[in-house]
């Protein structure tokens, strides 16, 4: 980062938070937000109370008081923030990406934790679970909203601890899709225009999600578990009464009902390997991105299919791509979209496939924010964490936007024979408050790993599969900036 870049950073911080200030009822509460942002966006390496007080020269327990016990509006925060994206940032293709991440924790006294799944270790581990809403365009990305999920047997079952931990008595269990369509509903208010949005098969897997999306006009591509049900036929509907029936004898039958002579709905891994329909389309060969491990090329399949609604009928035609990668043909993936029938599969795969957005939100997050560092126990200091550390990544990412210079291509993506990897980052840059923390600048670390644990594919710039497919790569689709859609 250049000197002058350096010195436009603390100006143009503070003219950030000015728009936040009304939120606080006291100057005080306003000089504590300076110093937690500063202290998330400056080089310490523990981006905890303690550390960032030290360096800041205040009294750790002025923080701690400033996330427990200082009265803030951290509601008002949050839709501050999001209509500030929604007014600098609003994109016609732009995609929301609803996904979770896990935070370990030792002991029983953490708001929220327990046993369960944890991505950051990639196993069963006590840990608490937080629900984001990411937001993301061909040239920026942000993270919406972050909300603590309160388990039900664990925690809401449990008022007793509930209180011990500062729950409120208002906020019980609700799961993870509801507290994503909150979410989805709560930037919509703020005027947060979601083109598209994408999740996984934890959220698709769950039909009021998708029939609540539906409602609400939202398009999205999503993941599906392979157990999914739909009707590859739309199955006939009755309407009426078509026999005379005898007055007063037996109950009346409500219409529309399905025909009984309909086949059930099918899971969409049988219909993969058994349907006729699947099997009449041919399997188009589609190279997605270039990744750090060479380029990546899947082969898709779409079907349009019917869900049922929430009286059991069938749904107006959805989108069914089944997806594989080349180098694991048998592993299948399986996406359902409502868009348009006329959406190409280009169109839907790069959407579908742009869920590595959040996850590099989360690893900026957490290495560059501190976003997993917090050492608070009760349920509303770490709520507003979870809020401050999305106001800290928007001034990030705005001043990493303004300041990055030119893009390596259009929409920031690599071209189909390009080598660049896609996508802008929020990179690990040199220390933004070099008043704050250690002055070694040669300490400071290139961006951190993931710490979610998934599957990784070996490398295919030389594998046999991909060498074969080189000879007709004109062949391929690319899907890029040509499409509909440009992440």
């Amino acid at each position: 980062m250049e000197a002058q870049t350096i010195l436009e950073i603390r100006p143009a911080l503070n003219k950030f938070l000015q728009h936040f200030h009304d939120c606080f009822g006291r100057s005080t509460a306003r000089r504590h937000l300076s110093t937690y942002v500063e202290g998330q966006l400056g080089s310490l390496p523990r981006k905890s109370i303690e550390p960032m007080a030290d360096a800041a020269g205040v009294p750790p327990r002025d923080l701690q008081q400033f996330l427990s016990l200082y009265r803030w509006d951290e509601s008002a925060m949050l839709d501050r923030c999001q209509q500030q994206v929604a007014a600098k940032h609003a994109h016609p293709q732009s995609v929301g990406i609803l996904d979770e991440t896990s935070f370990p924790k030792k002991g029983q006294m953490t708001a929220c934790v327990q046993r369960q799944h944890c991505g950051a270790s990639g196993k069963k581990d006590n840990c608490v679970v937080s629900v984001h809403l990411g937001y993301a365009t061909p040239e920026f990305h942000t993270l919406l909203d972050g909300e603590l999920y309160l388990p039900e047997e664990t925690w809401h079952e449990d008022r007793h601890r509930c209180r011990a931990a500062g729950i409120p008595d208002d906020v019980v269990y609700r799961a993870k899709w509801q507290i994503g369509l909150g979410q989805i509903e709560r930037a919509r208010r703020n005027g947060i225009f979601l083109r598209w949005l994408t999740f996984d098969e934890g959220y698709g897997g769950k039909p009021p999600f998708p029939r609540a999306l539906d409602v609400l006009g939202q398009q999205y591509v999503g993941e599906v578990p392979c157990d999914f049900r739909v009707w590859t036929r739309r199955p006939e509907v009755l309407y009426r009464e078509h026999a005379n029936r005898s007055e007063g004898v037996g109950r009346p039958r409500k219409f529309p009902r399905l025909k009984v002579k309909n086949n059930p709905p099918a899971e969409v891994r049988h219909i993969a390997r058994h349907s006729p329909l699947f099997r009449l389309e041919d399997w188009q060969t589609y190279h997605v991105k270039n990744g750090h491990k060479g380029p990546m090329v899947w082969k898709a399949k779409r079907l349009l299919v019917w869900l049922r609604d929430e009286n059991g009928l069938p749904t107006r035609p959805h989108h069914l791509i089944v997806t594989y990668n080349v180098l694991e043909p048998e592993t299948l993936k399986y996406f359902l979209s409502n868009a348009p029938e006329d959406t190409s599969v280009q169109t839907l795969l790069l959407v579908a496939f742009s869920r590595w957005k959040i996850e590099r939100m989360f690893e900026d997050g957490k290495g560059e924010l501190g976003l997993d560092h917090f050492e608070v126990r009760k349920f509303v200091s770490i709520q507003r964490h979870l809020i401050l550390s999305c106001v800290s990544y928007l001034f990030l990412a705005e001043f990493h936007q303004k300041h990055r210079g030119e893009k390596s291509g259009p929409d920031a993506l690599p071209g189909y024979n390009g080598s660049e990897l896609p996508g802008e980052f929020v990179d690990a840059w040199w220390p933004m408050f070099t008043s704050i923390g250690s002055d070694d600048f040669a300490d400071v670390a290139s961006h951190p790993a993931s710490q979610r644990c998934r599957e990784t594919l070996s490398s295919q710039t030389n594998h046999p599969a991909i060498t074969r497919l080189g000879t007709e790569i004109e062949k391929l689709n690319p899907v890029q900036v040509e499409s509909v859609v440009a992440l």
